[in-house]
């Protein structure tokens, strides 16, 4: 792959559901300052990337975070990550699944309340685990389907809003600074507009030249999507005067902005993005599981394929029932708020496995450093703690008991596996 390739997959990952639900709960955080909240993100993020692209350099074949732990702390510290980024995606999966349905309820009102609201998201859940039990061909189609241009309801809104941009709308010189606490709070939130990006690690280690092209591609895939943020947000706060109350932000902005057409392009928008997001998700995630368990990590039961279709079934029918779940019980910011930092702590992992990567391949022919020797790996550091302390306590004990659960399965296997070993 070349930059481009590397970008694509990059970019593709950010911006995606979460930029149609973050706008509302960053306006009610940080009010007209929400805007530089996506640009103070977007600077956060440069750090990380820069550092994890260089962890992702190291490695010839496809793996991502999950290869990084494991070569680095060894199997069980590769095994939480993995079971942390299927945590990663089941959190985000089911808040875009919440945001997908509150999004319907502006053509079908009422559709996100009540028994109308379980009974979609169970129409849904279980429409996409049937597609995926009966076979990948399907799911796939799915998919392709589902996988529309989402720039062109963005870039629209940005246009059609850039009139608005005023100093009267906006304006900074009459409105106090929020407190620092709102500020961190709304960077936790924003930040999951930006996650996703770190799929395109998985497979950088085919990259042309993979320490020169992956930072590259990372840097630029992030200049875009925070570009494009700072602006939607910026329009948002100009022409929607109570957006930090908007269930549908985006949507509302498309409707002041360009009328009921406007409003319809946005929810195709939303519809398609949030839809193919869930679909990929639901096609990809259960395999993580289904890897998880075949390598010896996760009970034998989650490696089990369907005798006809040839589908990790029971992964696909416990990643269905545990996102209805989730989606039924949840809100969108909860989930996302979550998602977003048990993704935090996987680029705490990855960080953390660069002196033994350094260190391992210090000779090996090809290799570049990042300039600054350790400046830009304690930066990154600084930056992942920095936001994990935002997360309340409340979403703290839920993130840790969901990793406790992990750690659990896994001692599980193990013990049991020992045991199988010293019958035979």
């Amino acid at each position: 792959m070349t930059v481009v390739g590397i970008w694509l997959l990059a970019i593709n990952g950010m911006i995606g559901a979460g930029i149609f639900g973050v706008p509302s709960e960053a306006a009610r955080l940080t009010g007209i300052y929400s805007p530089l909240i996506f640009l103070l993100c977007g600077l956060l993020l440069a750090p990380v990337m820069l550092v994890v692209g260089e962890v992702s350099s190291y490695f010839r074949h496809t793996g991502g975070p999950i290869l990084y732990a494991h070569e680095a702390f060894g199997p069980l510290v590769g095994f939480q990550t993995g079971w942390a980024f299927y945590i990663a995606r089941v959190t985000a999966f089911a808040a875009n699944l919440s945001l997908l349905i509150t999004s319907l309820a502006y053509l079908w009102p009422g559709a996100d309340q009540g028994i109308f609201r379980i009974a979609l998201l169970a129409l849904i859940c279980g429409g996409f685990t049937w597609v995926n039990v009966i076979g990948a061909k399907h799911a796939m189609r799915s998919i392709g389907i589902l996988t529309i241009l989402k720039f062109l309801p963005l870039v629209a809104l940005v246009i059609f809003g850039l009139g608005h941009l005023t100093p009267e709308s906006l304006p900074f010189a009459e409105t106090a600074m929020p407190a620092r606490s709102a500020i961190g709070a709304a960077a936790l939130f924003s930040i999951y507009a930006f996650v996703g990006w770190e799929s395109a690690l998985v497979p950088a280690g085919e990259a042309r030249n993979p320490t020169r092209d992956t930072p590259r591609a990372l840097l630029l895939a992030l200049a875009v999507a925070t570009l494009l943020y700072v602006m939607i947000q910026a329009v948002a706060v100009a022409v929607l005067p109570d957006l930090e109350s908007s269930e549908r932000p985006l949507v509302d902005v498309a409707a002041v902005l360009i009328g009921p057409a406007g409003a319809i392009l946005l929810m195709a928008g939303v519809v398609a993005s949030v839809g193919g997001n869930v679909a990929s998700s639901m096609f990809s995630t259960p395999r993580m599981t289904y890897t998880l368990a075949r390598d010896g990590g996760l009970p034998a039961w989650f490696a089990e394929v369907h005798p006809r279709f040839r589908t990790p079934a029971n992964s696909v029918i416990f990643l269905g029932a545990i996102v209805f779940l989730l989606s039924v019980v949840g809100k969108f910011a909860w989930l996302a708020g979550m998602s977003a930092v048990v993704r935090l702590l996987i680029y705490l992992v990855c960080i953390g496995a660069l002196p033994h990567l350094r260190r391992k391949y210090a000779n090996a022919a090809g290799q570049k450093r990042l300039p600054g020797g350790w400046t830009l790996p304690v930066i990154s550091i600084a930056v992942c703690v920095w936001l994990l302390t935002q997360i309340t306590l409340n979403g703290a004990l839920v993130t840790a008991a969901f990793l406790a659960i992990g750690g659990v399965l896994y001692l599980w296997r193990q013990t049991h596996t020992q045991r199988r070993d010293r019958s035979g």
